[in-house]
């Protein structure tokens, strides 16, 4: 009696761990067809069940920085108020040039804010209307909207640093790396403190996708297009991040970058993540995936040596009479 009674509970827990196990392999296969489709929507539906709805705020939601219905932007804060301004990140969305909406990426903003970061989303034209250069006049237009309004959110402009994801971190690496763009924007030179990438293309010529010949195809000079041809030493700090799994974009690239941004003064060391794919570097950051520190760690760690937190004065010593 005891012996089968034994077998009952052990079979009952057993189930229980299957059945979990089972869920959680369905929820990453779910996300993974998510991303693999663009309806990143759902990883972000995701976040906001498993991490909750504590930490962060929207402080601007659906704004526009330009009348084109994708020149829309959106901020993310801490909850708590902070007697000094915040850094700020500036993330830019992914998908091929040709769709993505910063709306879907609020689980960025979210995880970001949460580790006392201000944290712009921005979207840009995409299709016929982005092709080369929009996308990039997009972004700096982001940029130039966070230099001239990010202080009311209470983000700080002397902290500010981009990060993107595919094709949203060739755009950030592109502003980066060729001066042009910010500066027709009015951003001065030196405002970017650094720059994230995350799967990113940036020695993409010759162009071997649909998504990147309808981009870029009618470039004149293809060479222009290509962010490893701007490298300089004086370049903001970069960190890249890519999967060795990624045949979407692959490593070679952020490797490509690494070598030719250490090879003019710059040393950049990308980090390569064993087993991840090109949508688990932006998975990463949303829950239950952020448990998985890989992504999230690094990012952390290069914000917080390019950001500096602005200390309070010290308190006035009264003078001896």
């Amino acid at each position: 009696m005891a012996k089968a009674a034994g077998r009952k509970t052990i079979g009952k827990t057993g189930w229980t761990l299957i059945a979990l196990v089972l869920i959680a392999l369905a929820l990453l296969g779910l996300y993974r067809w998510a991303l693999a489709n663009n309806a990143v929507a759902l990883l972000d539906w995701g976040d906001r069940q498993f991490g909750g709805n504590a930490g962060y705020k929207i402080a601007l939601a659906e704004g526009h920085y330009g009348p084109d219905e994708h020149q829309r932007i959106e901020v993310i804060v801490p909850d708590q108020p902070s007697p000094h301004p915040r850094p700020v990140v500036v993330f830019i969305h992914g998908g091929s040039w040709n769709s993505g909406d910063p709306r879907d990426y609020r689980f960025i903003g979210r995880t970001l804010a949460r580790e006392g970061y201000v944290v712009v989303l921005p979207g840009y034209r995409l299709g016929d209307k982005g092709r080369f250069p929009h996308m990039i006049e997009d972004a700096a237009a982001a940029v130039a909207w966070t230099r001239d309004h990010i202080a009311e959110y209470g983000g700080d402009t002397g902290q500010v640093v981009l990060m993107g994801h595919s094709a949203g971190a060739y755009n950030v690496m592109m502003l980066a790396l060729e001066r042009q763009w910010l500066g027709r924007a009015g951003v001065p030179d030196g405002f970017i403190k650094g720059v994230i990438g995350l799967s990113g293309p940036y020695d993409f010529y010759p162009y071997t996708s649909d998504s990147t010949r309808h981009a870029f195809g009618q470039a004149p000079d293809p060479v222009l297009t290509q962010p490893i041809h701007f490298v300089r030493g004086d370049a903001p700090h970069v960190l890249l991040i890519t999967g060795d799994s990624d045949t979407t974009v692959k490593p070679r690239n952020s490797l490509a970058l690494a070598k030719a941004l250490s090879e003019v003064g710059l040393p950049t060391r990308p980090v390569v993540l064993s087993g991840v794919d090109h949508g688990g570097t932006v998975m990463m950051l949303a829950a239950p995936f952020s448990r998985d520190r890989r992504v999230l760690g690094p990012v952390l760690a290069f914000l917080a040596a390019q950001c500096q937190p602005k200390q309070s004065s010290p308190p006035v010593q009264p003078q001896p009479r």
